[in-house]
């Protein structure tokens, strides 16, 4: 029985001879389902219509469905001993993009910001040996396809490794989850932030949401609560969730200035 992956989120769901009802993620207020009509793909169809491609951005690889799909988010190696934590996942593995991945060295685990890009990592899970999935445990009811390499983390913290850190920063989500490499950009930190913070488009500020699509704008509080989570962290940059989507030096600065700028905002 076929895979099926949501069209609107990218979503993975369990096989089944016909697809879902519906998909929680996209009926959720942070979502929404597709105007057309709630509607999902088979694993063999997505992979018809979509490869992967990977690429640099900013001395991480980046890979990512071409042309876009659902969301459209890239993932990123982040390295870690010998191999790399795949941070944020997408909706498809491909035998290319796994040979690539495995050419350089491989996935020591996988750690994913939220929900909306959980994607396929059970497929990548597996394609690795079953290398662990951290995902909060705040955000456990928005699993869509469960899976014994998924390790459901809690608190504010969880150490990948040395120089790999996962943080609870909420918001978002619950859950909501950004990744330090304490080694990155030649030693002197970098945050990768999904949307939990996105960066703008003028790729010198950071800015916060509760829902995207719908325009729902997160509180003074919970903004506080995300600057208060990255605040002992050194980091010189950040890597947003779409390719080119980064601010390349003075991040730490940039972060701070950002959420001043958002609160006086909205006050």
């Amino acid at each position: 029985m076929p895979l099926w992956t949501c069209e609107t989120c990218g979503a993975q769901f369990p096989d089944a001879g016909k697809p879902p009802a519906f998909c929680p993620i996209c009926e959720d207020e942070r979502q929404y389902v597709n105007w057309k009509g709630q509607a999902f793909l088979t694993r063999d169809a997505l992979t018809e219509r979509h490869r992967l491609v990977w690429r640099d951005d900013l001395g991480l690889t980046g890979i990512a469905l071409e042309p876009g799909f659902a969301i459209a988010q890239r993932a990123l190696l982040v390295p870690d001993g010998e191999g790399y934590v795949m941070w944020d996942c997408i909706p498809l593995a491909t035998v290319e993009a796994i040979a690539h991945v495995k050419s350089i060295g491989g996935l020591t685990a996988i750690a994913i910001s939220h929900p909306h890009y959980y994607g396929a990592l059970a497929d990548w899970s597996e394609a690795f040996g079953g290398v662990p999935v951290y995902l909060h445990a705040d955000d456990r009811q928005w699993v869509t396809r469960p899976h014994q390499a998924i390790v459901h983390w809690s608190g504010d913290q969880h150490r990948i490794s040395d120089d790999v850190l996962l943080l609870r920063a909420g918001g978002h989500f619950a859950g909501a989850t950004m990744l330090h490499d304490a080694a990155g950009a030649d030693g002197k930190g970098v945050l990768l932030t999904g949307d939990i913070a996105q960066v703008t488009m003028d790729r010198r500020f950071v800015s916060f949401m509760y829902s995207y699509p719908n325009y729902m704008p997160l509180n003074a509080a919970a903004v506080r609560r995300i600057a208060a989570a990255v605040e002992p962290l050194a980091f010189d940059r950040i890597y947003g969730a779409w390719w080119g989507r980064n601010i390349t030096s003075g991040a730490k600065a940039a972060f701070a200035a950002s959420v001043e700028r958002y609160i006086a905002a909205i006050a």
